[in-house]
């Protein structure tokens, strides 16, 4: 007879398994835009990616709206092509019913009550509006995904941003430079081929710093009416390789011109 029972060791509880579910994803990219007095110049580079895999080598990031109204999206690209296509939707709605554009102003305004109202699961788009105010300034509109915006001179988003940032707040806001005693330049009234060539350094440099940046660089220019293309066109200005095309009008408009630039960025 036996002492002692003998009992089998109770089996190992499993540790607790949770589970999560996210939608969402980056796809690489940067965006910029930069106001100048009467012009605003919209950029995006092409590539799109996933991690450390290129997905493609030209993902469209920059949308005209309206004939002075330009979109650029970065972030989720799937998030951006819907909103973008929601905006459109909108947009045509308003035209149908009034007989004409909305306004710059005004569309900053829609897009951000459209974040707004998606907060709780919100588009993870960061969204850069630029074009022509009705008084005929360049305007730029930054959004958050959640729909927080501000008009400011120049603005980028996107893998890049913690790069070209700094460079533009210093070429366009002058920060961290000095100027003799009332010479300081007014944030946003640099010439045009000077905000070109600053777009064009921006994106090249990035290029070489970053592998989710490159492959394709789109620029569209958006220009006050009665305004002329001779900075635009000016021999210098834009590099070798460089095709331009004139957009045509969405609508009647009011005179105001509309230019697509692309260029590639290689790296060397």
């Amino acid at each position: 007879m036996a002492l002692f029972a003998t009992h089998a060791a109770p089996a190992a509880v499993a540790a607790p398994v949770e589970h999560r579910f996210s939608p969402y994803d980056d796809n690489g990219g940067s965006i910029l835009a930069i106001a100048g007095a009467d012009f605003t110049v919209i950029a995006g580079d092409t590539r799109q990616t996933q991690g450390y895999s290129i997905q493609t080598r030209y993902a469209q990031k920059v949308f005209q709206l309206t004939d002075t109204t330009v979109l650029a999206v970065n972030g989720f690209a799937a998030d951006g092509n819907n909103f973008v296509k929601r905006v459109k939707q909108k947009l045509e709605w308003y035209e149908a019913a009034h007989h004409k554009q909305m306004g710059i102003k005004s569309i900053a305004r829609m897009i951000q009550t459209m974040l707004y109202g998606k907060r709780f699961f919100p588009y993870y788009v960061y969204n850069i509006l630029g074009g022509i105010e009705e008084d005929g300034t360049g305007a730029v509109y930054s959004f958050d995904p959640v729909g927080s915006y501000e008009r400011e001179a120049c603005r980028a988003a996107g893998a890049a941003q913690s790069l070209i940032q700094p460079f533009l707040d210093n070429q366009i806001y002058f920060k961290n430079m000095t100027f003799p005693a009332g010479e300081k330049p007014v944030p946003g009234n640099l010439p045009l081929s000077t905000v070109l060539g600053l777009v064009i350094d921006s994106f090249t440099s990035a290029t070489e710093r970053h592998i989710e940046v490159g492959d394709g660089l789109e620029m569209y220019v958006v220009m006050n009416k009665g305004r002329g293309t001779e900075d635009l066109l000016a021999a210098g200005v834009l590099p070798d390789g460089v095709s331009i095309e004139e957009v045509p009008p969405l609508g009647e408009g009011g005179g105001e011109r509309t230019f697509k630039i692309y260029r590639s960025l290689k790296r060397d």
